[in-house]
């Protein structure tokens, strides 16, 4: 399961690529990564959290360590002192590698306003690893059997102190999740840190042994899906209504029902679209679905493979939308639930919470592949 569940190197490669060229690669893709370990740790080292609740304010506390300076607290408001940037003393410290420099000039240039958010998102980012299923185990031998003082050591590298009853195996996930995620958010601060992103995280993290290996690949992962972190949420709102459409076309009943509803903007599955069913289906569903999601991703892109579902049924194309029609596919299978029970938009998303473990995956694949035949081209035309 491990080799194949590698996105983020894979395509990187050309098709004519040797062993070496592929090694090269990724000796590049470790260097980098070690780059923005050392970054993220310089950071992390000079920000010492103290949020207050009242008026919501927070406080950011610089310890200059790296430079032999006693701690100053210094407030966002002060200018003076914090600015936007790093204190001078660090700045000035010795950087080895372009990446940590290339870095820190991002966390310099963010606004006080960005940097208090980066302090929010360690926040939630430590509360959610800690909560992260631990499904994962029987599928990571190496990881399950991890020692005690090699989780304790790292939680403490990372400053997770929220999980002393976890098992070892669990809180040394949840510290690989932090590391990787707070590396992620100053690599990417547009996207930054939102929940749900630790749940796309750490099928990777559970399936790959080395951070730079799983972070390169969730880095990949994260540019297709970007768009579901947006704030304006346009990106979910477009896939939302797509849904919505496909319902439609596909099943005027339920649709109409749900326009009774008042359930129609198909909000009830706002949960399976942002985190690609994760909670819908198991670990080892999960694994399998994503590829596949990829692969049709990967064909729709170069129009060369053309998907049929079954023999004798029409042919599917690759589209980048799978995802969209697996999940009206599984609406559809509890249409009668819905169209008997649920009177309201939250009964609707009750019985859709209530999917979480109990779809079959390949079935659900099935019929998404139907309704690809039969409506994609109508849904791209009305689009």
């Amino acid at each position: 399961m491990e080799r194949k569940f590698y996105k983020g190197f894979d395509e990187g490669y050309g098709f004519e690529s040797t062993y070496l060229e592929r090694e090269d690669e990724k000796l590049a893709r470790r260097e980098e990564y070690e780059g923005l370990l050392k970054c993220c740790k310089k950071v992390r080292e000079e920000i010492i959290k103290h949020r207050h609740t009242t008026e919501g304010n927070v406080s950011i506390h610089y310890i200059h360590s790296d430079c032999g300076n006693q701690g100053v607290d210094v407030s966002p408001q002060d200018s003076s002192t914090a600015g936007d940037g790093l204190s001078p003393e660090l700045s000035h410290c010795s950087l080895k590698s372009p990446v940590e420099q290339c870095e820190l000039r991002k966390w310099e240039e963010m606004t006080t306003q960005r940097k208090k958010e980066f302090l929010m998102w360690q926040r939630i980012m430590r509360l959610d690893a800690i909560r992260i299923s631990n499904e994962w185990v029987p599928y990571s031998p190496s990881q399950a059997s991890v020692t005690k003082g090699a989780a304790n050591q790292l939680a403490l590298d990372v400053g997770l102190q929220e999980d002393t009853d976890l098992e070892p195996c669990l809180r040394h996930h949840a510290a690989r999740l932090v590391s990787i995620l707070e590396i992620y958010a100053l690599y990417d601060p547009e996207t930054g840190y939102c929940q749900g992103m630790g749940e796309l995280l750490s099928p990777f993290v559970a399936l790959l042994d080395e951070d730079y290996e799983a972070f390169w690949c969730f880095s990949s992962f994260m540019d297709a899906v970007r768009h579901n972190f947006r704030l304006d949420e346009v990106g979910i709102q477009r896939q939302l209504n797509m849904v919505s459409n496909l319902l439609k076309l596909c099943d005027p009943q339920l649709y109409k029902y749900l326009e009774t509803i008042d359930a129609v903007d198909c909000f009830f599955v706002y949960r399976m679209v942002v985190i690609l069913m994760r909670r819908e289906l198991s670990f080892e569903q999960t694994i399998s679905f994503w590829e596949i999601l990829w692969a049709d991703k990967t064909a729709a892109r170069f129009d060369k493979v053309k998907v049929s579902c079954r023999k004798g049924k029409k042919k599917a194309p690759p589209t980048d939308d799978l995802l969209l029609y697996v999940i009206t596919a599984a609406v559809r299978q509890r249409r009668g639930l819905i169209m008997e029970k649920c009177r309201c938009m939250d009964d609707v998303l009750k019985e859709c919470n209530n999917m979480s473990g109990n779809l079959d995956v390949w079935t659900l694949l099935d019929d998404a592949r139907d309704l690809v035949a039969s409506y994609h081209h109508k849904l791209t035309a009305s689009g």
